[in-house]
């Protein structure tokens, strides 16, 4: 009987994570039975395992702002301007590559200061805000830059290419860091003042004042957060392809917000997970590949992935009105 408890609560208490494993489990199964030959295929994987951890960067940041009842959609044009910061450097100003790398981590927590600031002090809606910056951003990328690319292939003999995005035993070290990433996220929002702060902001900011805590600097913080995620998106999808292009990141709005509701943390903040998102990200990373590796047009992405947003967020829905 105490056994039968045990599980029930633990599924209870972790029914949004393991929710999110379930949407994986279930894409996987079914990409496994459509195609095996593809998805036994080790260097299938291996190139999924390229793009996952960039997704990572993004979504598990997304989380603490959704959480907090806020949204940041100019992470996707940050992404773009922290990896232009860091190439520009490289290639123009023969910067060392590790000193470039941690300036586009400042340019990316620049931005997303400057973003937070917005929301907090000139009291606009984040949605509106951030979307005003995804485009000032990019529209500034485009003017600098002559909407020219920059390669940086010479990075290949530095020592950072192999620390950052090279093989350990023919895995990729960028996922590798991204658990780590995900190892400091987690215990910031699950286990610091930090995350506690951040969930009762989302649930009840005036609440969360008066019980003390600075609404206004946790705010800010979070958005610092997503900066930093996002150049670190930026910087190793850079170092990845050799090459910064304008348009970096764009592509990857819509799958970022979509491992984030996928991943457990619903829009209506207060609630979230840090392990969903990880899950949710692998849907969406695996979605993509997945669909066009069983012998399907790649317009069916955006249709299953609209599908599998809906599901997830009736499965919240449904899950939150259960608790209350």
């Amino acid at each position: 009987m105490n056994k039968e408890f045990t599980i029930n609560s633990f599924i209870s208490e972790n029914s949004r994570p393991l929710s999110s494993l379930f949407y994986f489990v279930l894409i996987m199964t079914i990409f496994f039975t459509a195609s095996p030959e593809v998805f036994f295929s080790t260097k299938f994987h291996q190139a999924v395992l390229t793009v996952y951890p960039i997704i990572i960067f993004l979504v598990i940041p997304l989380v603490f702002v959704v959480t907090m009842g806020e949204i940041d959609l100019s992470f996707a044009s940050n992404f773009a301007f922290a990896s232009w910061i860091f190439a520009l450097l490289i290639k123009t100003f023969s910067v060392d590559p590790f000193l470039a790398f941690l300036l586009g981590i400042l340019a990316g927590a620049f931005i997303g200061v400057l973003m937070g600031c917005l929301v907090v002090y000139g009291r606009i809606s984040s949605l509106v805000a951030s979307l005003g910056a995804l485009f000032l951003i990019r529209g500034f990328l485009f003017v600098v830059s002559d909407s020219k690319s920059i390669t940086i292939i010479e990075i290949r003999k530095h020592w950072i290419y192999d620390l950052l995005v090279g093989k350990f035993f023919g895995f990729p070290m960028q996922f590798i860091w991204a658990g780590i990433f995900v190892i400091i996220a987690y215990f910031l929002y699950h286990r610091h003042v930090f995350g506690a702060h951040i969930h009762h902001i989302g649930d009840n900011p005036e609440s969360a004042a008066q019980m003390g805590i600075n609404v206004d600097r946790t705010r800010i913080f979070c958005f610092m957060f997503c900066g930093i995620g996002a150049a670190l998106a930026g910087m190793f999808s850079t170092l990845v392809n050799f090459t910064w292009w304008p348009t970096q990141g764009f592509g990857y709005l819509l799958l970022a917000l979509a491992s984030v509701f996928v991943g457990g943390t619903p829009t209506w903040g207060g609630v979230g997970t840090i392990f969903g998102a990880v899950f949710g990200s692998g849907v969406i990373a695996y979605m993509e590949t997945g669909i066009v590796a069983m012998g399907w047009s790649g317009l069916w992405r955006q249709f299953f992935n609209g599908l599998i947003i809906i599901l997830a967020l009736l499965g919240h829905r449904f899950h939150g009105n259960r608790i209350r």
